[in-house]
């Protein structure tokens, strides 16, 4: 199999999060991968991030606005979502997330997101945060 690939750029509003499924459901059918769990694996974490990108993310360049980039790509050994925002610098440890409590209505989404991959790391460089989603084939 050769490297699949695919990047888009959307603004950080709440209307973006449907097309990066759209977007999702249409790399998907590029691959030859028959396998739901994965799919749905990297799906919700992808949904996850994106939506934790739009919820909490701080406007650093107020000409730009609050944009993410999704790449997509798809190689032997993994399947890789990396999402890059121009936000201000996220504070976060990802070893010490956990689930929110039963009663609670968010707080879920990076829990979910680390439980569904394989690996998820968060670096903010350039200017950007830049979270990799990855899961193993």
């Amino acid at each position: 199999m050769t490297e699949q690939h695919v990047a888009f750029e959307v603004p950080a509003v709440a209307a973006s999060l449907d097309e990066v499924q759209d977007r999702f459901a249409a790399w998907w059918e590029t691959l030859d991968v028959d396998d739901a769990r994965l799919r749905f694996s990297l799906e919700t974490a992808l949904a996850e991030v994106a939506a934790n990108i739009v919820e909490h993310t701080r406007r650093a360049d107020r000409e730009a606005g609050r944009r993410y980039s999704v790449e997509l790509r798809a190689t032997d050994r993994e399947l890789i979502a990396v999402l890059s925002d121009n936000g201000l610098p996220v504070d976060i440890d990802l070893s010490a997330v956990t689930m929110a409590e039963v009663d609670a209505e968010s707080g879920r989404g990076l829990a979910l997101a680390i439980a569904a991959l394989d690996r998820l790391d968060h670096e903010h460089a350039g200017g950007h945060n830049i979270w990799t989603l990855a899961c193993n084939r």
